[in-house]
């Protein structure tokens, strides 16, 4: 076996999240052998209910209700019910600070800064959701945001979730026509969007979109020369203008675990056109244990993505706010083009956390950069890269040339799952080229076509046991048979499993 590139020092170790979390499940399950990473992950796919609901202490998720009942019909997994008593609330998890520490730094493509404490978060999102409230949003409508990273799309998110609506983004930069075939699937009765997002011609952009059905109101961030026309069209307005009104005390409005929160678009190969539906519950509890657990995320650090416009990447950067740490937003992808900004964005601001992929590595690499030597970086302690495994010379690359005291750790799943099924743990070494673990509560294989279980080349990847954060369904998929066609069949005598091309 290679020597490992990187062990985590036992001061690491021991401050560690999971170090934390192994100690408190030997203390409630009295399972001394829980002292390693491999027992840990056993006793996750083994003892699934228990598994989870000790993530859900540990993390302290708000809810109201019971644990009588866990899991409900394990299999098959398409089935499933998690938490069947509890009702909560998923924006009242992410807000649960309201102290003045930092919780958002966005940059602009100027360069210009703004901040925003716990505090004054908690202030803009009551904003949003009572302008929403005002014009007569409730549980179950949709709420679309064609934004950029921005503080006003997390603002819209979470308003949206804390009435019980639905959330869908969608990526500036994308075809009009997809977008507008997007907006025809969800039907959304409130746009959020942003002028850069509506492109040189807001106009003609907006011309297609106003026909959608259900469509009430299109609201625009930021300056547009549309807004600027007394003859604008009446359900257009600023976000200023959509924000005036009386001011309320956020409402959280308590819903089942299962209730729907994010609609996503499916992969093509899934279905082009289609949008997934993740629940409220489920994806709290599997971002909470990937972001504590897996990246060990703690309210002192400094979060960024720079992952090419990963549209799951946003969601899992929106969770990390429930850790209360501090979330780094930059408009648009400059470092695509300088990737040498992106490690001065690292010194300027203190980052701990950098999420990014192996293209963007590739380009330092081309680049001849080595940031070990221009920047300080003394902040810096994990790099995550998202995607596929994080080839061996690229992670030789950053040891040597950016920094060797860190935890890098390669992330991959399924857009379709939007969480990570192998990624890092920073109790456990890093070899090059490997992924670090699977992650925990997950259970799953690799088939090959002939739906045999491989070692080594490419497969599809199974999951083959119950895990809350399981997509409920298609959207429009009213009796189901579409997502069970596509996300459940037999593969092995054991029954129903999920699969999701890694």
């Amino acid at each position: 076996m290679s020597k490992p590139i990187w062990e985590p020092s036992s001061e690491r170790i021991e401050r560690a999240n999971i170090s934390r979390f192994m100690r408190f499940v030997r203390e409630q399950t009295g399972n001394d052998d829980i002292r390693r990473y491999a027992p840990l992950h056993d006793f996750s796919v083994r003892h699934p209910d228990r598994f989870w609901q000790l993530v859900w202490e540990f993390c302290g998720i708000r809810a109201s209700g019971t644990f009588h009942e866990v899991l409900v019909s394990a299999t098959p997994l398409n089935e499933a019910r998690w938490f069947p008593g509890i009702r909560l609330n998923f924006a009242q998890n992410l807000l649960r600070f309201k102290d003045d520490r930092t919780a958002i730094i966005h940059r602009d493509r100027s360069g210009a800064s703004r901040e925003y404490s716990y505090a004054e978060l908690q202030q803009q999102v009551a904003r949003v959701a009572a302008a929403l409230r005002r014009h007569g949003l409730q549980a179950g409508d949709r709420v679309a945001g064609w934004l950029p990273d921005s503080p006003e799309s997390l603002f819209a998110m979470l308003a949206t979730t804390s009435i019980g609506a639905i959330w869908s983004l969608c990526r500036p930069g994308a075809d009009i026509d997809a977008t507008v075939g997007r907006l025809i699937d969800i039907a959304p009765r409130i746009l959020i969007t942003s002028a850069a997002a509506l492109g040189e011609s807001p106009a003609t952009t907006l011309a297609a979109i106003r026909p959608l059905p259900a469509l009430e109101r299109i609201v625009v961030v930021g300056d547009c020369n549309v807004l600027a026309n007394e003859r604008a069209p009446s359900p257009v307005m600023s976000w200023e203008a959509f924000l005036q009104g009386e001011e309320k005390p956020l409402v959280f409005e308590p819903m089942p675990f299962d209730h729907p929160l994010y609609l996503v678009p499916a992969t093509d190969a899934l279905g082009r056109g289609m949008h997934l539906v993740h629940g409220a519950g489920g994806t709290l509890i599997q971002h909470l244990k990937e972001l504590v657990l897996h990246a060990d995320l703690k309210r002192e650090d400094k979060i960024h993505f720079d992952t090419g416009g990963d549209p799951t990447t946003w969601h899992w950067l929106a969770s990390a706010l429930a850790v209360g740490a501090t979330l780094v937003m930059v408009d648009g992808q400059p470092h695509r083009a300088d990737p040498r900004s992106l490690w001065n964005l690292v010194d300027d601001l203190g980052i701990t956390v950098l999420v990014t992929d192996a293209a963007w590595l590739q380009s330092c690499v081309d680049a001849g950069l080595r940031p070990g030597e221009s920047h300080k970086l003394l902040s810096l302690k994990t790099v995550l890269s998202m995607g596929s495994t994080l080839a061996a010379p690229l992670c030789e690359y950053v040891y040597t040339a950016v920094k060797d005291r860190l935890m890098v750790s390669a992330c991959s799943g399924g857009t379709d799952l939007l969480s990570s099924i192998a990624l890092g743990c920073p109790v456990l070494p890093v070899f090059c080229g490997e992924h670090q673990c699977r992650g925990l509560g997950l259970k799953w294989d690799t088939f090959d076509s002939m739906g045999k279980s491989v070692r080594d080349g490419d497969g599809d990847v199974a999951l083959l046991g119950p895990f809350p954060s399981m997509p409920l369904g298609f959207w429009n998929d009213i009796d189901g048979q579409r997502y069970a066609e596509t996300f459940c069949h037999d593969t092995r005598a054991a029954g129903a499993v999920a699969s999701a091309r890694a």
